[in-house]
């Protein structure tokens, strides 16, 4: 059976609905990964986000219809990640509209550097890995940020390029609703929220959401500036939204309970920045930092820091490859072994590879198994289904979405094609 904390934040969180914020305005959650919301004005509508496929688009579109007729007028674009921003064509199908968005927005949809490089069928892997692509809605809980299952027709095929670039704090009419468009750097650099100050109604983007945030995507992702993520969550808080509509999950209401979901989470922020940097300062392995770090008791027991989407462990690894590189300061890391000639070792240890396999066989820990499985494999023995069936387990177990998406996709390419899995 699946983890029932990360079962229940899917069923709450997710639930298909187009919620109220207020008069004339509404936001559509649970339709896919990420949120779209709708700001009515005197003779048309702004939409926040387009969400990740065209499909998704056209449902929500068929919703926000059912609230009012009134034409798009414009688009903003919170930030440049591709579930955000993929949907636009079917608000704007004539292209005719304009379309907002930071500076120093760049999709990688359209936006390619010549002089760049990148581990494009990695980075594809991982990817699908972290998302479950292709897994079944039994195994794909959730996202963690979104609904597992959920239309993907036209995934990415939506996009439209921003008309205009906004390069500082600006107040913007929404054809009868004032606005202001907040630059605030977090999740991602171009990230640009949406406050609607006489509603008190603050569109905040992928700079919060109800889970742990996603410090670092394993998935594989440039370093999130942490200190930068903390102090625009500070000049959120400051704002004193009586509503919070965030770019994934369920919007909050209150002002006392948006407060505090926007302090604690910047406060657990700067925990893993405090303690990573104690931690090494103190000469602790990378290894032993992850396995150690948690959140204090002040913060641990809130709801909305569980570790569905982000993970503590991981943004310690984050941070200290973020801010000292990979070299954890251990002269014994300056030089490696390749994995087949370690193994070698270690069954050499062990007695060969058969007591070697026996131990894996025996071992309750997971973990340790893993890594004996690894060690088997790169001898060329038949460790792979052992690796799998491991790897399902662990996903039983996990509270964190993209954990156990990937264990469980890992674990089907293992038995497909009888490889390493990542």
């Amino acid at each position: 059976m699946p983890n029932a904390a990360l079962v229940n934040h899917n069923s709450i969180q997710f639930d298909k609905s187009v919620i109220q914020l207020a008069e004339g305005i509404w936001g559509a959650v649970g339709f896919a990964a990420s949120n779209v919301y709708m700001v009515e004005g005197t003779t048309s509508v702004t939409i926040i986000d387009t969400t990740e496929s065209t499909k998704a688009a056209e449902n929500i579109l068929a919703e926000f219809r059912a609230k009012t007729d009134k034409p798009v007028g414009r688009i903003i674009y919170t930030h440049s990640h591709r579930d955000h921003i993929s949907g636009a064509a079917m608000f704007a199908p004539e292209g005719d509209v304009s379309i907002l968005a930071s500076s120093p927005f760049s999709s990688d949809l359209v936006d390619v550097d010549e002089n760049t490089i990148a581990p494009n069928k990695a980075l594809g892997r991982r990817t699908q890995a972290q998302f479950g692509v292709g897994l079944s809605p039994q195994q794909r809980i959730s996202l963690g940020c979104g609904p597992g299952n959920r239309p993907m027709e036209g995934l990415g095929a939506g996009y439209l390029e921003p008309t205009e670039r906004i390069n500082s704090d600006r107040d913007i009419d929404l054809d009868g609703v004032s606005a202001r468009l907040i630059l605030a750097p977090g999740e991602t650099a171009d990230h640009m929220v949406v406050w609607l100050p006489d509603l008190r109604i603050l569109f905040s983007g992928d700079n919060w959401y109800h889970a742990f945030p996603n410090l670092y995507a394993i998935r594989g992702t440039p370093y999130r500036d942490f200190a930068t993520w903390a102090k625009s969550l500070a000049v959120l808080a400051d704002l004193g939204a009586d509503v919070l509509a965030p770019g994934h999950t369920r919007p909050v209401h209150g002002a006392e309970t948006v407060r505090e979901v926007l302090s604690t989470t910047r406060a657990a922020i700067l925990h893993v920045m405090r303690e990573t940097t104690s931690m090494m300062d103190r000469g602790l392995s990378m290894d032993d930092i992850a396995a150690f770090i948690t959140l204090p008791e002040a913060l641990a027991d809130k709801p909305w820091l569980g570790e569905y989407y982000g993970k503590i462990g991981w943004s310690a690894r984050a941070y200290a490859a973020g801010t000292l590189g990979w070299y954890d300061g251990n002269p014994t890391h300056l030089g490696s072994l390749a994995s087949k000639r370690r193994a070698e070792h270690i069954a050499e240890l062990a007695g060969g590879a058969e007591p070697l396999m026996q131990a894996a066989c025996d071992t309750d820990d997971f973990q340790w198994r893993l890594e004996l499985c690894d060690h088997l494999i790169a001898l060329g023995e038949p460790a792979h289904d052992l690796k799998a069936e491991t790897m399902e387990a662990l996903a039983e177990q996990e509270v964190n979405a993209t954990a156990r998406n990937t264990y469980l996709w890992e674990a089907a390419r293992l038995r497909d094609r009888g490889g390493q899995a990542t």
